[in-house]
């Protein structure tokens, strides 16, 4: 019998800050089997967009997937962390917003391939492209970052230069260097000269996700507990965070501590990233993206 789970989910949104929505006990305390079922409400900005409650399915399945189902949404949501990446920063920022088909093989000595038609959204211009992406994990076992393809031009077309340009020459003129902790607070609200250090640790944070997921996982960013400027050249900017990501699948907050640049020209580099010790007392926080 499936196990039903809600989770309400409150993403990033672009100058206002995340909403702030409590996810109910229920959803704290569950444990999620990969095949159980979730319903999910997605809060893109003010906007809600309810997602279809899923019926149980194999999380192997292959052919032609259900789109609102788990298979399909985890490789989709490896896309969203792909395009953070490559294209994100303090004012780009990618959210998977709706799977609209989705297909999976088995590639020999490869993994499997998942091949996706996903609309994605640039959350903080509030634009939206339908694009064709492509994912390949690897076979279970092996240690690698999974392989994505996916285009979606018409989302990069807005510049940012001068933006980030500013922003930029900002942080490396500061008498004092930056920190900031709790991102957003308990009740889902930052002060507004904070939106870029909380942007770029969603970025940062992109880089491990990647890494991690898996076609048994569905991690969102749920919080930086705390980002710290550290000196550096004139070249880019040095942060010290600890992040906090939910594994959706497993209900467990993961804890990351992460050193990362950022400059204009070459976006965010995560440079360091380490695993904390488990956390057995950490509850949900009350938003994810």
């Amino acid at each position: 019998m499936s196990l039903s789970i809600i989770i309400v989910l409150a993403v990033l949104s672009g100058v206002t800050g995340s909403p702030s929505v409590a996810p109910s006990p229920a959803a704290a305390d569950a444990t999620a089997h990969p095949n159980s079922v979730v319903e999910e409400t997605e809060i893109f900005g003010w906007q809600q967009v309810s997602v279809e409650k899923e019926a149980e399915e194999n999380a192997m399945a292959t052919g032609e997937l259900n789109p609102n189902h788990y298979p399909a949404q985890r490789a989709a949501k490896v896309v969203q962390h792909y395009l953070n990446v490559q294209y994100g920063s303090p004012f780009r920022l990618f959210g998977l917003h709706k799977v609209h088909s989705g297909n999976a093989e088995d590639v020999a000595d490869s993994g499997r391939k998942y091949q996706l038609e996903i609309s994605v959204q640039e959350i903080i211009n509030n634009t939206t492209e339908k694009c064709s992406a492509e994912v390949l994990f690897g076979r279970a076992g092996e240690q690698r970052s999974s392989q994505v393809q996916v285009s979606c031009e018409e989302l990069l077309k807005t510049s940012t230069d001068a933006q980030q340009d500013a922003l930029f020459r900002k942080y490396q003129m500061n008498q004092s260097l930056l920190s900031a902790e709790n991102l957003p607070d308990s009740y889902g609200h930052m002060e507004p000269d904070h939106q870029p250090l909380w942007h770029l640790g969603i970025v940062a944070s992109s880089s491990v996700m990647l890494k991690e997921s898996t076609e048994n996982t569905l991690y969102n960013m749920a919080q930086v507990a705390n980002i710290i400027q550290l000196a550096s050249d004139n070249k880019q900017v040095k942060f010290d965070c600890h992040v906090l990501l939910h594994e959706m699948v497993s209900q467990e907050i993961i804890h990351w501590k992460l050193l990362f640049t950022w400059s204009p020209p070459d976006g965010v580099k995560v440079l360091q990233m380490e695993k904390l010790p488990h956390c057995h007392d950490c509850k949900v926080p009350p938003n994810t993206n």
